[in-house]
């Protein structure tokens, strides 16, 4: 088969597409033909050094694809050779051949085509199990989206509102929140002239959000803090604003409020599948419905995902690029 590796690392040329090894599955997990994979944060850590994948997985970048199964390994039942899914990963998704445990595998749903499908699965599953299953949103409350024109803001504000609650979104552009308000978003911050934590005191009549999904991490830590409402739930996605930070313990108290910080990549196996579980039950007939759909802003070759990694590096996307396999 034909991947991508990373040679050193580097910048986006380091990316180099050529023969690799076929894996092989081995129990309770399958062989996929890849037909697409899709550009995430973490590939372009990985690629500068900076993300190594955890322990046995994959050095191939992408944390998601789908695919055609083609082998079965030993005790898988709940899969047929010729079956179009999708994928959750922990590396190797920019390839023509990947190998995936059965229980991150979701099935396309309705509706969606089998390339577009690829930029599902990382942020279907980051979303739900931090939005959802870690913050715990309610219809009525306030959900704030850094970065709400990315892959992951733009699913956020669809299962946002697919759950009843109000969102706020920051971005950098007028056109970018333009397209996040085509989305469902109420509130919309510019974060290059607008400070959010007035502008969602504003929104809110000075209660503040009760749910923050961030990706910022250091940079933001005292503004998100003093966002929240009472019993407000940050969650830290992201490191881009680095990762060390000062907190007021007193006006965290003072509000009863959490933070949370998660990772999905490192997480268990079994972890992974019970996150996988819920998306499939719960979300994935929302994306059926075209309640939430998927945000693509572009499909490229995969033997240019350099091309794919500049134009994340350089900013002004929306939604996810899509590498599609020859």
């Amino acid at each position: 088969m034909r991947a991508i590796v990373i040679t050193e690392p580097g910048d986006p040329d380091v990316l180099t597409w050529t023969e690799q090894p076929d894996p092989q599955p081995g129990p309770g997990e399958v062989l996929l033909e890849v037909a697409a994979s899709a550009v995430n944060r973490a590939d372009l850590l990985q690629r500068k050094g900076v993300y190594p994948p955890p322990p046995g997985a994959s050095e191939i970048p992408g944390l998601e694809c789908s695919g055609t199964v083609i082998v079965l390994g030993d005790d898988v039942d709940e899969f047929r050779v010729g079956d179009e899914v999708c994928a959750l990963l922990s590396g190797g998704g920019y390839a023509q051949r990947v190998v995936v445990p059965a229980g991150q595998l979701l099935p396309v749903p309705a509706g969606v085509d089998l390339v577009t499908a690829a930029g599902l699965p990382e942020v279907a599953c980051t979303v739900w199990s931090n939005v959802v299953l870690t913050a715990g949103l309610l219809a009525g409350e306030l959900l704030l989206i850094h970065g709400g024109a990315g892959g992951i803001g733009t699913h956020a504000i669809q299962v946002g509102k697919a759950l009843g609650a109000r969102v706020a979104v920051t971005a950098g552009s007028a056109q970018r929140l333009e397209q996040c308000a085509a989305l469902g978003a109420d509130v919309l911050i510019n974060y290059r002239d607008e400070d959010f934590v007035d502008q969602v005191r504003a929104a809110t009549d000075g209660r503040g959000a009760d749910v923050i999904l961030d990706n910022m991490g250091a940079k933001y830590l005292p503004r998100n803090v003093s966002a929240l409402a009472r019993n407000g739930r940050l969650v830290i996605i992201g490191m881009q604003g680095g990762v060390t930070g000062e907190l007021n313990i007193g006006s965290l108290l003072a509000k009863c409020a959490t933070i949370t910080a998660t990772t999905l990549r490192s997480r268990p196996a079994d972890e992974k599948a019970a996150i996988v579980g819920e998306v499939v039950t719960q979300l994935w007939p929302l994306v059926e419905a075209g309640t939430v759909q998927p945000v693509i802003h572009e499909v490229v070759a995969m033997e240019r995902a350099a091309q794919a990694h500049r134009a994340m590096e350089q900013g002004g996307l929306f939604g996810k690029i899509i590498l599609k396999t020859p």
